[in-house]
């Protein structure tokens, strides 16, 4: 990146999630918000912010094989049930179920209603989401859910275009990426990584059976991550997002780099 685009991504940074005090968490399927952001959500709600937790799918198609011969309805009932104790384990109460149909078989219209009306309802100051520019993400509903959440964002503070939707406006001030490739704010989560994998790998057990490769791997990489990011910010462990503010959603390409 040349200087100049550096001057003009400082004179509007990125600003610090842990500064607001409402947050949506959107994940695409019961778990996602946990790897993505687990630890910054249990830190968020250990110092009393309010947290919403909206899951827009219901991941009944969210493993290959699924344990005990358990049916598609069957699945999604179970990981629902280990969203809420993974949710609680993290502070988290307030969880919201959208019931779309996990791989994709929903409308864009639906999707797109669901999280603005979410974003309404809940009035968040940042939403957390997957980062849908990540080249390597391949999953329809990581890519669907976010790029409609981005949307959201963008629109939910003007009133005149919600009025359109039958919504109030939401006076949302950033959107925070997870799962990104190019985080610009990074979340001091020392003390709260193992709060993280227990609510994952004690409670989504339909994904990561215990002592499972999967798990394993997944712990693995978490860790890493967190402490990664952690040497990025100068903290023991660290969650890092890709954060952008109202102006940057639609006015400064440089934001993007």
């Amino acid at each position: 990146m040349g200087f100049s685009k550096w001057i003009i991504r400082a004179a509007s940074p990125a600003p610090a999630p842990e500064q607001y005090d409402r947050f949506l968490f959107i994940g695409p399927h019961p778990d996602d918000i946990e790897i993505g952001a687990g630890a910054t959500a249990a830190k968020l709600a250990s110092t009393g912010k309010v947290l919403r937790f909206l899951i827009c799918t219901d991941g009944r198609y969210g493993f290959d094989h699924a344990p005990a011969g358990l049916t598609p309805d069957e699945m999604a009932d179970r990981r629902t049930q280990e969203a809420l104790r993974s949710a609680e384990l993290l502070g988290v109460r307030d969880v919201h179920f959208a019931g779309l149909s996990d791989g994709g078989f929903y409308s864009q219209k639906d999707l797109f209603r669901t999280i603005l009306s979410a974003v309404s309802d809940f009035q968040p100051d940042v939403i957390f989401c997957p980062d849908p520019f990540v080249s390597s993400e391949c999953h329809p509903d990581h890519l669907n859910v976010g790029n409609t959440a981005k949307q959201a964002a963008c629109i939910a503070p003007n009133a005149e275009i919600m009025k359109q939707y039958g919504l109030s406006a939401s006076s949302v001030k950033a959107i925070a990426f997870y799962m990104t490739a190019r985080p610009n704010r990074f979340v001091n989560t020392s003390g709260y990584l193992q709060q993280q994998l227990d609510a994952i790998f004690s409670c989504h057990t339909s994904q990561f059976p215990q002592d499972s490769p999967a798990a394993k791997s997944v712990s693995l990489y978490l860790k890493l991550r967190a402490y990664d990011f952690g040497l990025h910010s100068l903290h023991k462990t660290a969650e890092g997002f890709r954060v952008l503010s109202q102006q940057q959603m639609h006015c400064l390409p440089e934001a993007g780099l």
